[in-house]
């Protein structure tokens, strides 16, 4: 039993393909090849985009909830269902759960819960990556310096014996510049786990020596880490070496330029990664919120932009994934494929995942939807013909999660997209919640004034400690 996606261009390796259809097994939800057109079902995309399912490899958390918040397990794994639900409505089909630096025993406690996945009405959780706490202090960002460790404390003693276990830690991002760095690299490397350069003051030589140890990303590259110069290119100078790392960018419009968002971009299209860096108050609505152990200090939401209260001191970002790939589409010029692989094909490549990322045979079936200027229409992954459940967005209205289903409030629809095998239906787009009471755990804006109506850009403002 199969459903074929027909008169659709689908997104692949940077670019559009026509004259292809996408076959689904309404059993297993894997792409298949198709040996007769007696498909059960036939969706007739009408010449829409259609591109692999996003995947987000840098988000603390949302909806209210922080990756770091770890009471019990059983309360952990529902909000933690919860984004995964709250993450089809921007795209994401796919992510891991960063964990920036906390205790060791933090660590030892949360990584345990984020053992890769699926969830029922949501996107899959593909393992954690810890932000720390290998970082240089002068680089420290948001987090806590007074809980970072030199690189000579080994992986098992920070983050305990889910660092040697192959099945959570996927992604560390650590600073080359430390001492014994090379070694730590290769230990993390030798378990399987890929490391990334990031909340660092290293040179390029210092970063080219990272890499020749078995690093292969930046982490939110340009942020937390010394600025492009004529002589003293950093970090960031490592995209355009014959040893080029994959590295991440925020296009948010806060973390980076658009100038400086575009020209990362250009200097190597099939290295690049876009991220969110989102923290739980994306999905929220704005104001001012209390802090809590990894942001002791209250944290006030404007639009995309999130900052120390009083500061212009980037904490994370807020904006969703799909609205990331539509500014970088619209900043750079770049094609809607070439804006999709920074969120499937690469990130795929950088992590070895080998079941989502690309419309090829036998991967899942993850799919997105999208208009001619890379907005999401609507999102599918292989949860529709395994749960009984679809999954859609209007890029005008923020999603709301509801008993699995992720939707928009608009009544314009594109292709119908299945709800199970042999059910020639489809699921009726209920009513959108009000953004702010779906899979919002306990938190909201303290008492305030107004907030201000503009937003002021961070590269108006000198900011050394974001990230």
């Amino acid at each position: 039993m199969t459903t074929r996606f027909t008169k659709c261009r689908i997104c692949r390796d940077g670019k559009l393909v026509n004259g292809e259809d996408v076959i689904v097994s309404t059993q297993t939800g894997l792409i298949v090849e198709s040996t007769s057109k007696d498909d059960d079902e036939v969706i007739d995309l009408g010449n829409k985009i259609l591109a692999p399912g996003f995947i987000e490899l840098q988000t603390n958390g949302m909806r209210g909830f922080h990756f770091t918040h770890f009471e019990d397990d059983a309360s952990y794994q529902k909000k933690l269902d919860e984004v995964a639900r709250y993450l089809p409505s921007t795209g994401v089909t796919a992510f891991y759960a960063t964990i920036p630096t906390v205790s060791s025993d933090d660590f030892k406690k949360i990584l345990p819960s984020l053992v890769p996945r699926e969830i029922s009405g949501g996107a899959a959780l593909l393992g954690a990556h810890a932000e720390g706490p290998y970082l240089h202090p002068d680089k420290k960002g948001a987090h806590n310096s007074s809980l970072f460790h030199p690189p000579s404390t080994s992986p098992l003693e920070v983050y305990g014996s889910i660092a040697s276990s192959d099945k959570t830690l996927k992604l560390v991002t650590l600073a080359p510049e430390l001492v014994e760095t090379d070694s730590l690299i290769k230990s993390l490397v030798a378990n399987n786990i890929r490391v990334s350069l990031g909340h660092s003051t290293a040179t390029y030589d210092e970063g080219l020596s990272g890499l020749k140890s078995g690093a292969t990303c930046l982490t939110h590259t340009l942020n937390a880490m010394p600025p492009l110069s004529s002589r003293t290119p950093g970090l960031a100078g490592l995209v355009t070496s014959s040893h080029a790392p994959y590295y991440s960018i925020i296009i948010d419009g806060h973390h980076l330029h658009p100038t400086m968002a575009t020209l990362l971009f250009r200097s190597n299209p099939s290295k690049c990664i876009i991220i969110t860096d989102s923290i739980e108050l994306a999905g929220l609505e704005d104001g001012t919120y209390p802090g809590h152990a990894q942001i002791p200090f209250n944290q006030t939401k404007i639009g995309s932009r999130v900052v120390i209260e009083g500061t212009e001191t980037l904490i994370g970002g807020c904006a969703g994934l799909g609205e990331c790939v539509a500014n970088l589409v619209r900043w750079s010029g770049c094609s809607v494929p070439e804006g999709v692989r920074c969120v499937t094909s690469n990130i795929v490549g950088l992590m070895g995942e080998r079941e989502r990322g690309r419309l090829e045979l036998g991967r899942r079936a993850d799919l997105v939807v999208l208009s001619d200027e890379g907005e999401i229409e609507e999102t599918n992954r292989d949860l529709v013909y395994l749960h009984h459940t679809t999954v859609s967005r209007n890029h005008n209205t923020a999603g709301a999660a509801q008993d699995g289903v992720a939707t928009s409030a608009s009544s314009a629809k594109s292709a119908a997209i299945p709800q199970a095998a042999g059910d020639d239906s489809v699921i009726e787009e209920p009513a959108a919640a009000p953004a702010t009471t779906v899979g919002v755990t306990e938190l909201s804006p303290l008492p305030t004034d107004e907030c201000a109506d503009g937003v002021r850009y961070a590269w108006d403002v000198e900011t050394e400690e974001d990230g």
